[in-house]
């Protein structure tokens, strides 16, 4: 028998390709294994289903020739099995070694790197700095500051999200440098029901904030089984990047955090029952509403989420335009389900979001439902709402939110 093709990784970027005279499938790794850029052609983004460590290269073979009617496409299936190999993108040796290489890197590292600073923002502090005074500003009603607990904004572009960014983070002063921030933040490429932490400082242009140790060795010691300590995702992903960045510009470079990466909720999601029925969500969210009871005046909750994502560059199979058509009827149920997060009622967003088979891929969902059962005391305000054409055909939806709380007992356990 043939030995079968490698495995292709889920865990990378596909969409269309963006280049008008090179047609096909982009293929990019953000996990940073690799920093090759495939785009494969339409011709043989049909031969990549055979990349199921079951499929053969006679399997791609055949349907080129079937395509093509040329035998000799040889030299084009090595060409692809080898490209794909070369770049990581393949569940082989080539690829086990990047990503042993890259997460001993991290775990050795002091700090966490800045790793989009000079790419999705200026990488000079100077230059940082003033364009983050383009998006926040401090003219925000005083009274919308009592009892302020925590914000939620985007974590998608600057470019498209500025406005939910200036609603969210001009309710901050100087003052809520006083404060550790708990940075919530949606793990893209976590692990389903698991909780990425790191003891790692974030440093970016703008200077070092601390994490707080203490936090994060309480949290791995009470809710072992649902953390992932020192998460490699933590080295690439954006989600509480973006917010560190604001935090510092407005509250000095030497904040204080805790920054926490929220995988999915994909068991709950896939069956009946809350994402707590799982034994490790429920510890964590146990362990984490415990210091969020305990320590409610220290702390200041920062939530980074984007919300809907529809379009061919997330798997549908039609283009949409944001603000119009099937986006105003997104729209629509967008507001439904911020309303019962406004309510802090999690039960209730929670079926909303099961309900419909995550249809709108939340990217955040698991944030703000972890939010809600660790400050149940919360509600919510929709400071501002947009959507945004990441490119032509697939859109993105992101808020702004103000969260208010009042002095409670008991923690998310008890709930």
């Amino acid at each position: 028998m043939a030995k079968p093709l490698p495995r292709l990784r889920a865990n990378l970027d596909f969409m269309p390709s963006p280049v008008a005279d090179r047609p096909g499938l982009l293929i990019r790794d953000s996990l940073g294994y690799s920093d090759a850029t495939l785009i494969i052609p339409p011709l043989l983004v049909e031969c990549l289903h055979f990349f199921d460590g079951e499929g053969t290269e006679l399997d791609v073979r055949r349907t080129l020739v079937e395509a093509t009617g040329d035998l000799r496409v040889g030299e084009a299936v090595h060409h692809l099995v080898g490209a794909l190999s070369q770049a990581g993108f393949l569940e082989d040796e080539v690829y086990a070694r990047l990503r042993d290489e890259k997460h001993k890197a991290f775990a050795e590292s002091p700090v966490r790197e800045a790793s989009h600073a000079g790419a999705a923002y200026p990488g000079e502090a100077q230059e940082l700095r003033a364009r983050l005074e383009q998006y926040v500003n401090h003219r925000a009603p005083a009274a919308a500051l009592e009892n302020l607990i925590g914000i939620a904004a985007p974590h998608l572009s600057f470019e498209g999200g500025h406005e939910c960014y200036q609603a969210a983070y001009s309710l901050l002063r100087a003052e809520h440098a006083e404060h550790t921030f708990v940075i919530l933040g949606t793990s893209h490429y976590g692990q389903s029901e698991k909780f990425g932490l790191t003891r790692k400082p974030y440093v970016t242009p703008l200077g070092r904030a601390a994490t707080d140790e203490a936090l994060v060795d309480e949290l791995n010691r009470k809710a072992p089984s649902a953390v992932v300590m020192e998460d490699y995702c933590h080295a690439v992903e954006h989600s509480i990047e973006f917010q560190v960045i604001f935090l510092q510009h407005l509250c000095g470079p030497e904040i204080r955090i805790l920054p926490v990466l929220c995988g999915p909720f994909g068991r709950s999601l896939s069956g009946d029952g809350a994402p707590e029925e799982d034994p490790g969500v429920r510890v964590f969210l146990s362990a984490l509403g415990e210091i969020a009871a305990r320590e409610q005046q220290r702390l200041f909750w920062v939530l980074g989420i984007d919300l809907a994502h529809i379009g061919p560059r997330y798997g549908d199979g039609f283009a949409v335009e944001a603000q119009r058509g099937l986006m105003a009827e997104v729209a629509e149920r967008d507001q439904a389900r911020l309303e019962r997060v406004s309510a802090g009622d999690a039960g209730g967003f929670w079926e909303q979001v099961r309900g419909a088979g995550d249809d709108l891929r939340w990217c955040g969902a698991s944030v703000l439902y972890t939010f809600l059962r660790c400050r149940p005391d919360a509600r919510g305000a929709v400071l501002r709402y947009g959507q945004w054409n990441i490119d032509e055909r697939s859109v993105v939806s992101f808020g702004a939110l103000a969260f208010l709380g009042q002095r409670y007992s008991g923690t998310a356990a008890s709930q």
